[in-house]
C-alpha cells in the first residue's frame, strides 16, 4: 500500500494537460455490450476504475486491449451475464452493465455496487424505470436479477436527476421496441456525450443535455468510434491548485463550457481565469475572497468539487458557507482538514469554514476520491510535510495527479506504507 508525501510551501507554474474524463469513459466502455463488433475508444484514462470496468467486461466476453489512452473492444455474442460481486463492490459504476445486457440481450445478475463511502446512492431509479420498460426485476442474495423478452418504450418520470440511473436507463431503451420519454434526468456532460455516441452508433435519441430525453428504439446498432471528452473534475482541481498555491498553470485539453459553475465561483474568489493556447490560465497573487456554495445537479456547483473547494475556503480571508445537496455523508474531508489547521464547523448539510492564513502539514487518511484530492491540495500548501494514507481512493480517479503537480514545481512524491508496529 503507496501514501503521497508533499513538502508544501511551492508556487505552481507551468502548463499540465488533462485526461479524458472518467465518468464519460465507463458508460462508453459499458455501451459496447450492446453491439457486436470491433469498438475504438480514444482519450481513455489509465485508472483503477477503467482497469475494473475491463475485467468486468471480461467477465462478460468483451476483449479489450488499452495501449496509451487507446482501447479497443472486440464484442462478440455475451455468454456471460452475471457481475460479480468481487468486481462490482470496489466501483459503484460498474452497475451500467445492467441497462445494456437487458437491452440487448434479455437478462442480467448484477451484484449491488460498491464504490466510495459519501452517503446512500440507491438504485431504485435504475430498477424502477426498467420495470417500467418491462423487465422483471428482483434483489436476491445481494444482487439485481432482470430478465425480458424485448423491452418495451414508455414514459419514466425519475424521483431525482441521477447520472447513473440515467445512463443505465438510456442504454436499455435504445433497443427498446417503441418510443421512451424519460424525464428528470441527468443533464453532466458525460450524459451528453454517451447519448451523442450512442447516435453514432445509430440509435435516436433527441434532448440531451435537457430535462427530458426521447428514445426512438431501433433494431440493430454498429460498432462506436470516438474519443472520450475532459475531465472537467481533474480540470478545476488542477485549477484550485494553482490558486491555492497562487500560482500561475496553464490548464490545457479542458471544454470550459462544461465549468461555468466552477469558474463563476472562481471569479468570486478573485483568481484570474482567461481563455489561452487551447487551455485555461490561472493566475492568483492573494487569499481568496470567502464565497458561499451550494451543490446542486449540472448546470449546478458539483458535488465533486466541493471537498477540493472547501481546501481553498479554508484560506479564505473570512468565512466561508459549503451546503451539500446531493450527498448527506460528503463531509467526511472536514475532519482531516481540521487536523492541518482548518477551521471548519459541520451543521447538518452544511461547512461553515473560517479561512486562516496558512494550514500545517499532518499525517491525514482519505476516506473517498474526491476527499483525498483535497487533502492533496492542503498538502501544497501546508508548512512542512503533509503524508496522505490510503490514496488509492485516488488512483480511481485521477491519472498520475501527483506526477502533474511535480511537473508544476510541486514537492511530492509516493512512497510505501511502513507495517503497523506491533504494541507488547
Amino acid at each position: 500500500m503507496q501514501k503521497i508525501l508533499i513538502d508544501g510551501g511551492r508556487r505552481l507554474s507551468g502548463e499540465v494537460k488533462v485526461s479524458g474524463a472518467k465518468n464519460s469513459a465507463l458508460p462508453l466502455l459499458m455501451a459496447s455490450i450492446l453491439v457486436p463488433g470491433e469498438h475504438v475508444l480514444r482519450n481513455v484514462p489509465d485508472l483503477v476504475d477503467v482497469r475494473t470496468t475491463l475485467k468486468l467486461l471480461g467477465v462478460l466476453g468483451v476483449d479489450s486491449e488499452m495501449k496509451r489512452g487507446r482501447v479497443r473492444l472486440s464484442s462478440q455474442e455475451i455468454s456471460c451475464f452475471e457481475a460479480p460481486y468481487d468486481l462490482v463492490r470496489t466501483m459503484r459504476a460498474s452497475v451500467l452493465c445492467l441497462g445494456p445486457l437487458v437491452g440487448r440481450y434479455g437478462r442480467a445478475r448484477v451484484s449491488l455496487p460498491g464504490g466510495c463511502a459519501i452517503g446512500a446512492r440507491p438504485v431504485d431509479q435504475h430498477l424502477k424505470g426498467l420495470e417500467r420498460l418491462g423487465a422483471k426485476v428482483t434483489l436476491a442474495n445481494g444482487y439485481i436479477e432482470a430478465t425480458a423478452r424485448r423491452l418495451r418504450g414508455a414514459t419514466i418520470v425519475l424521483d431525482i436527476p441521477t447520472v447513473t440511473g440515467t445512463e443505465n436507463l438510456m442504454t436499455a431503451a435504445v433497443l427498446a421496441r417503441g418510443t421512451t420519454i424519460l424525464r428528470n434526468v441527468a443533464r453532466e456532460p458525460e450524459v451528453v456525450q454517451l447519448a451523442e455516441v450512442l447516435n453514432s452508433m445509430g440509435a435516436r435519441i433527441q434532448g440531451a443535455g435537457t430535462e427530458a430525453l426521447e428514445i426512438e428504439g431501433v433494431d440493430d446498432l454498429k460498432p462506436m468510434a470516438c474519443r472520450v471528452i475532459p475531465d472537467r473534475i481533474e480540470a478545476g482541481t488542477l485549477m484550485l491548485a494553482a490558486a491555492m498555491t497562487r500560482g500561475d498553470v496553464l490548464v490545457t485539453g479542458v471544454s470550459p463550457q462544461h465549468m461555468s459553475a466552477l469558474l463563476g465561483k472562481l471569479k468570486d474568489v478573485g483568481v484570474q481565469v482567461s481563455e489561452q493556447d487551447g487551455g485555461l490560465r490561472v493566475v492568483a497573487s492573494d487569499r481568496p475572497r470567502p464565497v458561499d456554495i451550494e451543490t446542486h445537479p449540472h448546470p449546478g456547483f458539483p458535488t465533486d468539487m466541493q471537498a477540493q473547494f472547501m481546501a481553498l475556503m479554508a484560506l479564505a480571508e473570512g468565512t466561508s458557507v459549503i451546503s451539500e445537496r446531493i450527498f448527506e455523508n460528503r463531509f467526511m474531508h472536514v475532519s482531516e482538514l481540521k487536523r492541518m489547521g482548518a477551521r471548519i464547523k459541520v451543521d447538518g448539510g452544511r461547512a461553515i469554514v473560517r479561512g486562516v492564513r496558512g494550514l500545517s502539514a499532518a499525517p491525514v487518511m482519505a476516506t473517498d476520491l474526491r476527499a483525498s484530492a483535497s487533502l492533496v491540495l492542503a498538502g501544497l500548501v501546508a508548512k512542512g510535510r503533509t503524508e496522505v494514507r490510503r490514496v488509492y481512493h485516488l488512483d480511481r480517479g485521477y491519472e498520475r495527479l501527483d506526477k502533474k503537480l511535480r511537473k508544476l514545481g510541486a514537492r511530492i512524491r509516493r512512497a510505501k506504507m511502513s507495517p503497523p508496529r506491533t504494541i507488547k
